[in-house]
């Protein structure tokens, strides 16, 4: 059964604008099963997980093209980027827009050679797994996710149901379309699955990362820390490699769009701002299977609950921009007195704030860090609480308690 993706429109639009699109994202989380439901009638297929294409686009990318003349979608680019320097010459030649449609699940080397071989002829798009309003089939043109009441009144009337026996199950399983609406029942099997091609294919032959039991420790050391500051030392001492080992392999993470590094607000005139990064996995599921939570229950009652919840919570945001097309400008904030907001968002110069609690009674003190805002000159406009509550409820002027399932 296929499941519309939010990101269909902004497929199509890129590619009536460009010649090229690129469609980037972890591994399984849909990104053919999406470009195949577009495809046009004629529109050629090539994966280079095929060995016998990938060694045909390597030793002889003209070749390959003359069997494959656009418009065509070709699966995992990263594998012979021999072929980029032959789609630009075609591109050029062609001036047509939507010729090439591509697909690649890392960016190690990949995203250098796209981004110097087809500068101005290629659009990037970003996709995760299943966003909730995904997941539940609900209506998928809404716009990407804003604390403020206008945004919030058009969710309202899709909203998803919030309790929190099932946004935990939600949590726990994760948003991979194999596991939400594929044939796959046992989740640990396809994690442990996932984990073994994620270490083979990406990681030790596109990446050149030599210890996997090192890295396995590693990538579990970040699952354990998510939605914390960074902290390279502790990841470091915790995986028993070198600080610039760790940061090397963070990177990794990174480019196969596992952790997201969402930077703090500063500005150069605050000095009592800090400025370390928080990471975020990207699919909960995987988090929670890397720090061996073996329920939902136990996960929702366990000493990560809160910290998952955030995850789950900022990587939801993050689809919804994501998934439209868009990149979000959104930072935490944190200053050396320990006042902390989950997430700021910066839009059109203004400030709109989100705390984000594991409560069904949302409280109006929980907003009184907002009030830190106004020491900047853009100042915030409206900003929200997002917990278990059952309904929208404006706890001030400014603030209004947000239900989970209007994410």
């Amino acid at each position: 059964m296929y499941y519309p993706r939010a990101m269909r429109q902004s497929v199509l639009d890129a590619s009536a604008q460009f010649p090229v699109v690129l469609l980037t994202g972890p591994r399984q989380v849909g990104k053919t099963t999406l470009l195949q439901h577009l495809c046009e009638k004629g529109r050629k297929y090539a994966t280079l997980d095929d060995p016998a294409l990938r060694t045909l686009a390597r030793e002889d990318p003209g070749l390959f093209l003359q069997r494959f003349e656009p418009p065509v979608l070709i699966d995992e680019i990263q594998y012979a980027p021999q072929l980029l320097p032959l789609i630009k010459m075609s591109v050029d030649t062609g001036r047509r827009t939507g010729l090439f449609w591509l697909t690649g699940s890392q960016q190690f080397q990949m995203m250098k050679g796209i981004t110097e071989t087809l500068a101005g002829r290629v659009a990037i798009l970003n996709l995760l797994g299943f966003s909730n309003r995904e997941r539940r089939q609900l209506p998928l043109d809404v716009s990407p996710f804003l604390p403020t009441r206008g945004r919030l009144k058009e969710r309202e009337a899709s909203a998803a149901e919030s309790g929190l026996a099932k946004v935990y199950k939600d949590i726990w399983l994760g948003a991979f379309p194999a596991l939400v609406a594929g044939p796959v029942k046992d989740r640990d099997l396809f994690y442990s699955s996932y984990l073994q091609t994620y270490l083979q294919r990406d990681v030790k032959d596109l990446a050149q990362v030599g210890n996997e039991a090192a890295f396995l420790r590693f990538l579990k050391a970040c699952a354990a820390r998510t939605a914390q500051m960074l902290s390279l030392t502790e990841l470091a001492r915790d995986s028993d490699v070198s600080v610039n080992t760790a940061k090397n392999w963070l990177s990794i993470l990174q480019a196969s769009c596992q952790v997201y590094l969402l930077p703090s607000y500063h500005t150069n005139t605050t000095k009592r701002l800090v400025k370390t990064p928080k990471l975020y996995f990207l699919d909960t599921g995987l988090c929670a299977y890397l720090t061996e939570w073996s329920s939902a229950e136990t996960l929702a009652s366990g000493a990560m609950s809160g910290a998952i919840l955030e995850t789950f919570v900022f990587a939801e945001v993050l689809k919804s921009w994501w998934h439209h097309g868009k990149t979000p400008q959104v930072y935490y904030y944190r200053d050396k007195d320990g006042k902390e907001i989950d997430l700021v968002f910066l839009q059109d110069g203004t400030f709109y704030p989100l705390e984000i609690r594991k409560s069904t009674s949302p409280q109006r003190e929980w907003a009184k860090t907002f009030s830190v805002l106004d020491r900047f000159k853009r100042g915030w406009a409206e900003g929200g609480i997002i917990c278990f509550c059952r309904e929208m409820l404006p706890l001030s002027e400014k603030v209004t308690a947000i239900p989970l399932g209007l994410l």
